[in-house]
Protein backbone atom coordinates (compact mmCIF):
# COMPACT_ATOMS: atom_id res chain seq x y z
CA UNK A 1 0.00 0.00 0.00
CA UNK A 2 1.40 3.36 -1.01
CA UNK A 3 1.91 6.12 1.52
CA UNK A 4 0.38 8.82 -0.73
CA UNK A 5 -2.49 9.07 -3.18
CA UNK A 6 -2.94 11.45 -6.08
CA UNK A 7 -6.50 12.77 -6.26
CA UNK A 8 -7.68 14.51 -9.44
CA UNK A 9 -10.96 16.37 -9.84
CA UNK A 10 -12.53 15.07 -13.07
CA UNK A 11 -16.07 16.44 -12.78
CA UNK A 12 -17.28 19.81 -11.59
CA UNK A 13 -18.94 19.87 -8.15
CA UNK A 14 -21.30 22.70 -9.18
CA UNK A 15 -24.39 20.49 -9.36
CA UNK A 16 -23.38 18.31 -6.41
CA UNK A 17 -25.00 18.50 -2.99
CA UNK A 18 -23.41 21.05 -0.63
CA UNK A 19 -21.80 18.37 1.56
CA UNK A 20 -19.95 16.96 -1.46
CA UNK A 21 -18.85 20.44 -2.58
CA UNK A 22 -17.43 21.02 0.90
CA UNK A 23 -15.60 17.69 0.80
CA UNK A 24 -14.01 18.52 -2.56
CA UNK A 25 -12.86 21.87 -1.15
CA UNK A 26 -11.50 20.18 1.99
CA UNK A 27 -9.45 17.84 -0.20
CA UNK A 28 -7.81 20.94 -1.68
CA UNK A 29 -9.33 20.61 -5.15
CA UNK A 30 -10.36 23.87 -6.77
CA UNK A 31 -10.45 23.35 -10.54
CA UNK A 32 -11.31 20.47 -12.85
CA UNK A 33 -8.30 18.37 -13.96
CA UNK A 34 -6.13 19.65 -11.09
CA UNK A 35 -4.50 17.16 -8.74
CA UNK A 36 -3.28 17.06 -5.16
CA UNK A 37 -1.13 14.53 -3.33
CA UNK A 38 -2.59 13.47 0.00
CA UNK A 39 -1.55 10.97 2.67
CA UNK A 40 -3.04 7.51 2.31
CA UNK A 41 -4.96 7.24 5.58
CA UNK A 42 -8.48 6.41 6.68
CA UNK A 43 -9.63 10.04 6.81
CA UNK A 44 -8.49 10.84 3.29
CA UNK A 45 -9.87 7.61 1.83
CA UNK A 46 -13.23 8.22 3.51
CA UNK A 47 -13.45 11.68 1.98
CA UNK A 48 -12.51 10.30 -1.43
CA UNK A 49 -15.13 7.57 -1.16
CA UNK A 50 -17.81 10.17 -0.47
CA UNK A 51 -17.04 12.02 -3.71
CA UNK A 52 -15.82 9.09 -5.81
CA UNK A 53 -18.13 10.13 -8.67
CA UNK A 54 -16.24 13.45 -8.96
CA UNK A 55 -12.61 12.37 -8.57
CA UNK A 56 -10.00 9.93 -9.86
CA UNK A 57 -7.53 8.35 -7.43
CA UNK A 58 -4.05 6.93 -8.13
CA UNK A 59 -1.59 5.43 -5.68
CA UNK A 60 1.87 6.98 -5.73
Amino acid sequence: MADKVKVTLVKSPIGAIPKHRATVAALGLKKVNKSVELPNNAATLGMVKQVQHLVKVEEI
